[in-house]
């Protein structure tokens, strides 16, 4: 039977020797087909000289599948989905697929040079690209912008996420199946679950997709709208990054744990062996940093100083983009770094307010996602400039397009920081604030949360509780001549092993 379509008033019309019928969308036409005749063969392919075969059946519980990995991205509705392949069973099914999502497709010619391409991208505002099998793709794969997130066809290739293993470790999507079903009085197909599936090899596929950047730049936003406050520990390494990924206890009947990281400039340089005043450079601690992504799941926080020179802020913005990173956060300061926690703060400069707004606006224009965070970190209690000051910088970087206020203090109790909070809270441009009681640590979160903010941060912990630790350690082998003495204080291997294994 021969089938050919037509656009009529906004609506598709199925058209055949027999009869017309009129649906909505080529989508629902598939649910249609997959109830009435599920075991019918319906796209074939030779692959490597074989015929390969999907029934309907088989297409859309594919479909479903990338679908329901698409809506897991948490793109914007609508957002733009490119195709760029030759003709394939795979362009059919990435285009259903991209439709179940609720998103658009942006089919592109298999032959554009470089430059064509990505000026297509651009324009189109391209979320993701589908790569399929292609003559010269090599020479055009340096146009697509390093913002896009690339899957590729299975039996090709490339470098990317590859469609079966981001869809064989995943639910299917049902929504707004079942409805449309029942306007044929159709069923839900439900295939059986495959036996003897390795739980290591699902545990792997699903880490997989969690560690996506795009997948990790939008959860702290998540977070912040779903819980009263987000708290974030400090990780120096890769281990640290472990703990905090894995570690949960159990209080008051609930599970609890910490929501994210947070790569401390302090720390970083404190692990190196260097002084926190920006001897570390910055691409010295993204190195750094993207170990700890590798192996974690949970949003992470960085702490970028001031940021630099405004000229290389868009260079930054997109090496923490690229890793994952879910916000930034700079200081007013200028000048040489001096740790905002010693007492003796001299020759310490605060930047103009309006200059610093300048580097808040640079964040906002380059990042390519507006799930990435830029936090103003107002220095004006460290520098002794009282609460007035604090305020005023507050409004203007706000009025900027920060998406967070951090309020510094290096008192011992939270008065000053809640006085400023207090206030800020009846401003028109009132944002998120951030609280980092590392000299006030007899708060507690429900005092903050009381207050009005909205992530803590508990920033050098780890690093100093690991120092006497090591310090303890050493100690005991040189007075003992031996080992055995620590044993007691130290994990075992095995726990080692465990923590880091991949099984």
């Amino acid at each position: 039977m021969n089938y050919f379509y037509f656009n009529l008033k906004k609506n598709i019309i199925l058209r055949n020797q027999y009869n017309i019928m009129k649906y909505l969308s080529p989508l629902e036409m598939m649910y249609k087909w997959e109830t009435e005749k599920p075991n019918e063969i319906y796209l074939n392919q030779p692959i490597n000289g074989i015929w390969h075969n999907w029934t309907y059946k088989e297409v859309m519980l594919e479909v479903r599948k990338m679908a329901s990995y698409i809506k897991s991205l948490n793109l914007k509705e609508n957002s733009k989905i490119a195709i760029l392949s030759k003709n394939c069973a795979h362009w059919i099914m990435s285009d259903l697929a991209i439709m179940m999502s609720g998103h658009v497709s942006v089919p592109l010619y298999p032959n554009l040079s470089s430059n064509m391409l990505n000026k297509i991208l651009t324009h189109s505002e391209s979320q993701i690209l589908f790569v399929g099998k292609l003559d010269n793709f090599d020479n055009m794969k340096a146009g697509i912008p390093k913002s896009i997130n690339c899957i590729t066809y299975p039996y090709h290739s490339q470098k990317y996420p590859k469609w079966d293993e981001l869809t064989n470790c995943i639910d299917p999507i049902n929504e707004n199946v079942i409805k449309t079903l029942k306007k044929w009085s159709g069923k839900l197909i439900e295939p059986k679950y495959t036996k003897n599936i390795s739980s290591s090899k699902i545990k792997s596929k699903i880490f997989e997709i969690a560690t996506l950047p795009q997948n990790r730049v939008s959860r702290l936003k998540r977070l912040m709208s779903s819980k009263k406050i987000v708290r974030i520990l400090e990780s120096h390494n890769s281990l640290t990054g472990l703990i905090i990924e894995n570690l949960k206890i159990q209080k008051n009947n609930n599970f609890i744990e910490f929501d994210g990281m947070w790569s401390s400039s302090l720390t970083d340089s404190a692990t190196k062996g260097k002084p926190d005043n920006s001897s570390l450079d910055f691409s010295a601690r993204i190195s750094s940093l993207n170990d700890m992504m590798d192996v974690t799941t949970k949003p992470l926080v960085f702490d970028a100083d001031n940021g630099g020179q405004i000229e290389h802020l868009s260079f930054l913005v997109r090496s923490l983009e690229r890793s994952g990173v879910s916000a930034m956060i700079i200081e007013d300061k200028i000048g040489l770094k001096k740790n905002s926690l010693f007492k003796n703060q001299t020759g310490a400069k605060q930047d103009k307010p309006e200059i610093f707004a300048k580097k808040i606006k640079k964040i906002c224009k380059t990042r390519q996602s507006k799930d990435f965070m830029v936090i103003a970190r107002i220095e004006s209690f460290i520098l002794g400039k009282g609460l007035k000051d604090a305020l005023k910088r507050a409004e203007i970087y706000s009025k900027a397009g920060a998406d967070g206020i951090l309020i510094h203090s290096k008192e011992k109790t939270p008065k000053e920081i809640f006085s400023f909070a207090k206030k800020f809270k009846k401003s028109k441009y009132f944002i998120p604030l951030v609280a980092v009681p590392s000299t006030y640590s007899k708060v507690y979160e429900k005092e903050l949360i009381k207050n009005n903010f909205k992530i803590v941060i508990y920033a050098n912990h780890m690093l100093r509780a690991a120092y006497p630790a090591m310090i303890d350690t050493a100690k005991k082998i040189l007075k003992n001549s031996r080992s055995f003495e620590t044993e007691k204080k130290i994990i075992s291997i095995k726990k080692i092993i465990n923590l880091i294994s991949n099984d």
